[in-house]
C-alpha cells in the first residue's frame, strides 16, 4: 500500500506544517487561542493538543512510546501551557521523523493488534493502512487549525505539499 519513502515525505511534511501553524498561532493572544470556536475540540489550543495525544497514541502503538494520560475526551487539556505544548510537538515531530527514517518495509507490511479504547476491543489492522491514517488524521486537524486561525486573520503560508518541501527530501521519498 505504502512505502518507508513515503511515510518520510509524510514525516516531513507533518513537521514543516507544525511549524507553520504554531508559528501563526503564536501571533494570537492566549485569549484568541483558547477561545471555543465550535471546532470538535474547540479551540487553536484544544486542537492541537488533541492532535498531539492522538500523535502519541498512535506512536506509542507504533513505536513503543508511552501512552500519553486521559482519553480523546480529555486530550484537548493534556497541555494547558501554550510553551509546554509547543515544546512537546517539536519534540514529537522529530521523533516520529527519526522513526520514519528506520522504517522497517517488514514492518509496515505486516499487521497490529492493539486494544482501542475508543472502540472498545482489540483491534487488528494492517501497519500500513493504520499508518495512513495517522498522518490522514494530523492533515485533518491541521486543516481545522488552519481555519480558526484565518478566521483571526493569520497565516500559513502555503499548505500543499509539493510547494511546502524542498524538492530533494520528495526526491529521496
Amino acid at each position: 500500500m505504502i512505502t518507508p519513502a513515503w511515510v518520510r515525505v509524510m514525516a516531513a511534511y507533518n513537521a514543516e506544517m507544525n511549524r507553520r501553524l504554531y508559528t501563526a498561532a503564536d501571533g494570537l493572544t492566549p485569549a484568541q487561542r483558547n477561545e471555543d470556536r465550535g471546532a470538535f475540540f474547540g479551540s487553536i489550543h484544544g486542537t492541537l493538543s488533541h492532535l498531539l495525544w492522538g500523535d502519541s497514541t498512535w506512536m506509542h502503538r507504533f513505536a513503543g512510546w508511552p501512552r500519553p494520560e486521559g482519553g480523546i475526551a480529555g486530550s484537548p487539556r493534556l497541555f494547558a501551557d501554550w510553551d509546554a505544548l509547543k515544546a512537546a510537538r517539536r519534540d514529537a515531530d522529530a521523533r516520529i521523523e527519526a522513526w520514519a527514517a528506520q522504517l522497517d518495509p517488514a514492518w509496515l507490511a505486516g499487521t497490529l493488534r492493539w486494544v482501542s479504547a475508543a472502540a472498545n476491543r482489540e483491534m487488528t489492522q494492517p501497519a500500513s493502512l493504520l499508518v495512513t491514517h495517522f498522518f490522514n488524521h494530523q492533515t485533518h486537524h491541521r486543516g481545522q487549525v488552519h481555519a480558526l486561525l484565518t478566521g483571526f486573520g493569520a497565516r500559513t503560508g502555503d499548505t500543499d505539499l509539493p510547494f511546502i518541501l524542498d524538492p530533494a527530501v520528495l526526491a529521496a521519498g
